[in-house]
């Protein structure tokens, strides 16, 4: 009798170890966006593109698969809906309308369905992982998070000129196909233009004549952690129109790394992935 309780005890504990994680299986396009099939409302079936700078939902103007049963107000905003993603079901979901996406995706999905949670972006496995307690951390190191208007801030060293290290803050961007890109304060400071090797660049201009020029370079040397990146591809932009206020750790680089974020969003845990010596994205 003694042995037949113990062993429902055990397991016991192993279906609610089973229960404390959910996974979202995703796939990653050539472009580096991570893309989630969804099915909105019961009636549409949409891919999303996984965009982790902000929390809720949108549609994109220029999706390819219909959306009919998800309502806007005057201001583009659905609130309400439900979107089931394989066996998670998520309810009172709001949705932006007119949001430009990702190639091959219909829409974006934020990280708010994994409020409350721990989670994993496993590039190894193409899932997600949430958990509702932090899982072993063996092998993995820390990294200082800090979140702002739904974004993910983190410190890394650039090495631009010798061996002087300029730290910076990024917001974390996997809708950024490449791996680095700078704010406009960023890079007139350190004169990228002139200190880095510029190895394409592309000229617009608007409807007032003023231009917007983007540049690609090659950076000596970038660290995140304790992990040494060299000669990584990198934006940047100059000209008159002064747009980007942020700089971006984009989704070539994001690949690069196993992620796992704490509930609280104070903390990320990161340790390379498959990706992590693969050649650098080239932008056009």
């Amino acid at each position: 009798m003694l042995k037949r309780t113990v062993f429902f005890m055990l397991l016991s504990v192993g279906f609610s170890g089973m229960k404390a994680q959910q996974t979202i299986p995703f796939r990653i396009t050539k472009h580096n966006n991570i893309i989630v099939k969804t099915l909105v409302n019961k009636k549409d079936s949409l891919d999303l593109m996984f965009q982790i700078a902000m929390k809720d939902y949108s549609i994109s103007p220029e999706r390819k698969r219909k959306a009919d049963h998800i309502v806007f107000n005057k201001e583009e905003i659905s609130d309400h809906n439900t979107v089931d993603i394989g066996k998670i079901n998520q309810k009172n979901v709001r949705f932006f309308d007119n949001q430009l996406t990702g190639h091959e995706a219909d829409g974006k999905i934020g990280t708010g369905i994994f409020d409350g949670k721990a989670f994993k972006i496993d590039y190894d496995n193409n899932q997600f992982v949430m958990y509702d307690k932090m899982p072993d951390l063996k092998g993995y190191q820390p990294v200082n998070i800090i979140l702002d208007h739904d974004g993910f801030y983190l410190a890394a060293d650039n090495i631009i000129d010798g061996d002087q290290q300029q730290e910076a803050y990024f917001v974390l961007q996997s809708g950024f196909s490449g791996a680095i890109l700078y704010s406009n304060e960023f890079a007139e400071e350190k004169h990228l233009d002139k200190k880095l090797k510029v190895t394409g660049e592309k000229t617009l201009k608007n409807s007032e004549g003023k231009t917007l020029t983007t540049k690609q370079a090659i950076l000596p040397y970038f660290k995140l952690g304790k992990s040494v990146f060299k000669d990584i591809s990198v934006g940047f932009f100059s000209g008159e129109l002064k747009t980007q206020n942020v700089s971006y750790l984009g989704a070539d680089m994001l690949r690069r790394f196993i992620w796992i974020f704490d509930a609280e969003r104070k903390m990320a845990y990161i340790k390379p992935s498959k990706y992590f010596s693969e050649p650098y994205y080239k932008m056009n």
